[in-house]
C-alpha cells in the first residue's frame, strides 16, 4: 500500500541518502513487524520463534495477536517491544560492566520497554531509576515495571533538570529522547500527520536541553546512551556532536556484525552512532550512540545521612519477611510497607529524598486497621515466595475474568488470601469469604474489553 509522506520529509531523505531514499520510503509503506522480549526471570519455556538477532530474549511474531487477551503479558512473562530498540542490550553490554553493581537512570522511560530490558540485564545489586516527566505516563510506566517484577527499581516523575540534585551519581544514563518520530511512520500513521520540519527543529532543541540538563548527574567515567526513533541527523549524530562541543566526552565505538546491516554513522569529533533502517533490518527506524564522560566530580554519600523512610514495625516485618526469597529491609510510607535492598543504602536514600517518587522497591503490603493486605506488586515480584499463600490455578477464561475484576461463586478452600495464577505465574490476589471471594486486582489495571466466545491460548504455548 502506497503511503503519502510529506514532500519536505521525502526531499530531505533524498538529499541525505541519495538513491537509497526510495528503498527506505518503499519499506515504510510495508507492514511493521511485531516482536516481543521474554522475561526469563518468570518464563522459561523455549519458544520456537524467529530470534531478533541482536537480542538475547527477543523474538518476532508472524502476526500481531490480541495481547490484551493473553494473561501471560499481564503476569509479566514478556513485553511487546519494537525489535530495533532491543539493540540497547548490546550497547549496554559493550559500554559498561553490567555484571557489577551500577546506578542507572532511564530518563525518558515510559511506557517501559527499555526499563524492563535494563532491569533484566543489570546485576541484582544495581539500582535502576526509571523516570517519566508526564505524570499519567509515569503511572503506566510503574504498572509495566511492577508486572515485570524487578525488585531494585525506583519509578520517578521528574523533569530532566531535577537530576541536577544528584550530580555525579549515575554510572549509566539512557536518554531515549522524544523525537519527530520518523522511525514510527509505518507503525503509527498519526506520526506522519504530526511531522513537520518545524516540529523536527523543535525536537532537536528540546533534545539538546534534555542532554545538558541531565549531563551533571553522570559521574566521570560514566556512560550516556542516547537514542531516538528518527532518521534526522539534526536529532541524532549532530546533537551528540553538539554535546561534545559543550562538555568533555569520548565516543564509545561498538563491535557490530556487518551481517546485521546496522548502518554506522560518523560525524565530526569522531562521534559514532548506529542507525537502523527498515529496508536493511527487520525493525523500525532507530538511532543510538554511547559516549563516556571525562570530567566532573563523583557523588559522595554524606557521612551522616538518615534514611528518608521510617523502618516498619517489628510485628509487621516478622509477618512479611517470609513472603520474599531475598532478605530485605522494610520501610513504611504512610500505610504502605516497602521492601528494599538490605543494609545501609545511601544511594537509595538520596534518590528517594531528591526525586518525586511514584514507587520504590517492592510494595509488599498495605496496613489496614492493623491487618496486612498483600499488594499486587508482591504477587508479581520475582522475589516473591509463592508457596507462602494457597494458590489457585486458573484456566484461560477464568484468568481473563479475574483480570476483568469479575467475581464468581466458589465452594472450595479456606477463607483468607489466595494467589490467582495462570500457568503457574501469579496474576494477583483474592480474599475468600465463605462461598464467594473479593477480587483485589487493581481497578486501573483491569481489562475492559468484552471476552469473545472463542478464546485462544497464548501464542507462546503453541510454540513451546
Amino acid at each position: 500500500m502506497k503511503t503519502n509522506f510529506p514532500a519536505s520529509f521525502s526531499n530531505r531523505l533524498q538529499a541525505q541518502m541519495g538513491a537509497e531514499a526510495s528503498l527506505l520510503l518503499e519499506a515504510l509503506s510495508t507492514d511493521s513487524p511485531t516482536s516481543i522480549r521474554i522475561n526469563t526471570a518468570k518464563f522459561h519455556a523455549p519458544v520456537q520463534l524467529e530470534k531478533v538477532p541482536w537480542s538475547t530474549n527477543g523474538y518476532y511474531l508472524q502476526e500481531r495477536p490480541s495481547f490484551t487477551l493473553d494473561p501471560l503479558i499481564h503476569a509479566g512473562a514478556y513485553y511487546v517491544q519494537e525489535a530495533s530498540s532491543m539493540f540497547l542490550e548490546e550497547v549496554v553490554r559493550q559500554s559498561v560492566d553490567h555484571s557489577q553493581p551500577l546506578r542507572v537512570l532511564d530518563l525518558c522511560a515510559a511506557p517501559g520497554g527499555k526499563s524492563t530490558l535494563l532491569a533484566s540485564l543489570l546485576s541484582k545489586e544495581s539500582l535502576l531509576v526509571s523516570n517519566e516527566v508526564i505524570k499519567s505516563r509515569a503511572e503506566v510506566l510503574a504498572e509495566n515495571l511492577t508486572k515485570w517484577g524487578a525488585p531494585n527499581v525506583v519509578v520517578s516523575n521528574n523533569d530532566p533538570r531535577d537530576f541536577d540534585r544528584l550530580q555525579g551519581f549515575f554510572d549509566l544514563i539512557v536518554v531515549d529522547a522524544p523525537c519527530s518520530g520518523e522511525g514510527l511512520f509505518r507503525k503509527d500513521p498519526n506520526a506522519i500527520n504530526e511531522w513537520s520540519p518545524d516540529n523536527a527543529h523543535l525536537c532537536s532543541d528540546r533534545q539538546r536541553r534534555i542532554l545538558m540538563d541531565v549531563w551533571p548527574a553522570l559521574k566521570p567515567g560514566g556512560v550516556l546512551i542516547y537514542s531516538t526513533c528518527t532518521y534526522n541527523p539534526a536529532e541524532n549524530e549532530q546533537n551528540i556532536q553538539w554535546l561534545s562541543q559543550q562538555t568533555e566526552l569520548e565516543p564509545v565505538s561498538l563491535s557490530v556484525d556487518a551481517g546485521l546491516n546496522i548502518r554506522e554513522v560518523q560525524a565530526a569529533n569522531h562521534v559514532v552512532g548506529y542507525q537502523f533502517m527498515p529496508h536493511l533490518v527487520k525493525g523500525e527506524g532507530f538511532f543510538v550512540c554511547a559516549v563516556r564522560k571525562l570530567d566532573g566530580d563523583e557523588w559522595q554519600a554524606p557521612r551522616k545521612d538518615k534514611f528518608p523512610l521510617a523502618p516498619t514495625g517489628k510485628k509487621e516485618q516478622a509477618e512479611v519477611a517470609p513472603w520474599l526469597t531475598d532478605e530485605r529491609d522494610y520501610f513504611q510510607h504512610y500505610e504502605n510497607i516497602l521492601a528494599m535492598p538490605q543494609g545501609d543504602n545511601p544511594a537509595w536514600g538520596a534518590v528517594i529524598r531528591e526525586l518525586r517518587i511514584v514507587q520504590a522497591g517492592v510494595l509488599v503490603a498495605e496496613v489496614k486497621k492493623k491487618n496486612l493486605v498483600p499488594a499486587p506488586a508482591l504477587a508479581l515480584s520475582t522475589i516473591f515466595k509463592k508457596d507462602t499463600f494457597p494458590a489457585w490455578e486458573l484456566d484461560l477464561r477464568q484468568a481473563l475474568q479475574y483480570l476483568r475484576k469479575e467475581e464468581w461463586a466458589i465452594d472450595r478452600e479456606k477463607d483468607g488470601w489466595h494467589l490467582m495464577c495462570y500457568q503457574q505465574l501469579p496474576l494477583g490476589w483474592i480474599k475468600r469469604i465463605a462461598t464467594r471471594f473479593n477480587n483485589y486486582y487493581p481497578l486501573h489495571w483491569r481489562i475492559r474489553m468484552e471476552l469473545p466466545e472463542d478464546l485462544t491460548h497464548s501464542f507462546l504455548n503453541h510454540h513451546a
